[in-house]
């Protein structure tokens, strides 16, 4: 493959249904009346790294296996209109699609269609040997058939980062994502105690660099041995929706990582494309540009 690529971001295509409800949970009810309209737009956790790393000036190529079906046809759109390049594989059981239903706070609760992946999915070994020798970094969304990826990637020795999302620090399925990652990013939403499952990560893996995302508490930053607690930063307007947030924070620390800032400014950069991302509605796809993200971290 001629060129270079910034971030080879892995897996994690798809299509979310936004559902604006009046509060979560959602009480019972035979029906409710959403005059705000139900939108299907392409942007899952592997979309939304790559869209925040594509503008913040990163190459960026994103590799998957998408449905011949609308919904992947909202997805190929999605990555022309932003110029990011895209391998999209065959996926006979369709694209990946959820339902998102979001509170009026801001918060969402998830409903994921697990029927469009297959136990057998893979990526050919050929192709994604090809592409990670091209990247400077590799980040590894926890989608099938990534976790086979693995093994190829660790021989390839190009840098790995990941993101367990809300791992409650037990289920055997995000371990081997945590191990094998340089980078490793998930939230404390499940976590009684973060610092305790962070450390564990670092021991247990090869994790240079493990930070736990804590929404309007801030983060905590395990780099270099030392626990640091990251401030979180005010949004730039209301908050409409958190969806994205924490692909964005991974979007902008990688990309710190890869300028050269130590890891609290890269801490710092996350904070602030997390903030930005809660104010973008639900139904849209976008990012903070770098000339604001470096404007709001001077």
């Amino acid at each position: 493959m001629s060129g270079r690529i910034d971030v080879l971001v892995l897996g994690g295509a798809g299509v979310d249904t936004i559902v604006p409800v009046p509060e979560l949970p959602l009480p019972y009810a035979d029906s409710y009346m959403i005059d705000s309209g139900i939108r299907t737009r392409a942007g899952q956790t592997g979309d939304f790294v790559a869209l925040g790393l594509a503008t913040l000036g990163l190459d960026t190529h994103h590799l998957d296996l998408l449905g011949d079906d609308p919904e992947g046809d909202l997805v190929r759109a999605l990555h022309r209109e932003h110029g990011i390049a895209l391998t999209a594989l065959p996926q006979p059981a369709g694209t990946k699609r959820a339902v998102n239903l979001v509170g009026p706070d801001g918060r969402r609760l998830s409903l994921y269609d697990t029927s469009r992946a297959r136990p057998d999915d893979r990526f050919p070994e050929a192709t994604l040997r090809e592409l990670a020798a091209a990247g400077r970094h590799v980040h590894v969304t926890i989608t099938q058939p990534c976790a086979h990826a693995l093994p190829v990637l660790r021989e390839t020795g190009v840098p790995l980062s990941t993101d367990l999302h809300d791992w409650d620090g037990e289920n055997p399925y995000h371990e081997p994502f945590a191990h094998a990652a340089d980078v490793v990013f998930l939230s404390a939403a499940a976590l009684t105690d973060p610092e305790r499952t962070m450390r564990r990560i670092a021991e247990r893996g090869r994790a240079e660099t493990v930070v736990a995302t804590a929404g309007a508490q801030g983060a905590y930053l395990l780099a270099d041995g030392e626990l640091t607690k990251v401030p979180a930063v005010t949004p730039p307007g209301p908050v409409v929706d958190s969806n994205g947030a924490g692909d964005a924070f991974a979007a902008a620390f990688l990309y710190g990582r890869l300028t050269g800032a130590p890891p609290e400014r890269c801490a710092r950069y996350g904070a602030i494309a997390g903030a930005y991302a809660c104010t973008v509605p639900a139904s849209r796809a976008d990012a903070i540009g770098r000339d604001e993200l470096l404007r709001r971290a001077a």
